[in-house]
């Protein structure tokens, strides 16, 4: 069930100012770098054996989870409450 509420906005800022749009920061020549050199290394890694592979048992994955919901689940709670053992802070 939805409402139509009103709303009014104030603005501390006077009614005449113009807000300016945002601006573009420039990229640092050492960022520019390093993001090329991690677009390259994933476009070889897409292009390796080691990608297909890995698409694979991702998809095996999927359907055992289609397969065994129940089990699944209980692998996962499992894993969690093991993770949560481990990163639990010392009173």
């Amino acid at each position: 069930m939805e409402q139509e509420v009103q709303v009014t906005i104030h603005s501390s800022k006077p009614d005449n100012t113009v807000e300016a749009g945002p601006q573009e920061t420039p990229i640092p020549d050492q960022i520019k770098g390093i993001s090329d050199t991690l677009s390259e290394a994933f476009s070889c890694f897409r292009k390796s054996d080691s990608y297909n592979q890995l698409l694979k048992r991702a998809e095996k994955a999927r359907e055992y989870i289609r397969n065994n919901p129940g089990q699944a689940m209980l692998y996962s709670l499992g894993a969690g409450a093991l993770f949560g053992l481990f990163i639990k802070r010392k009173r």
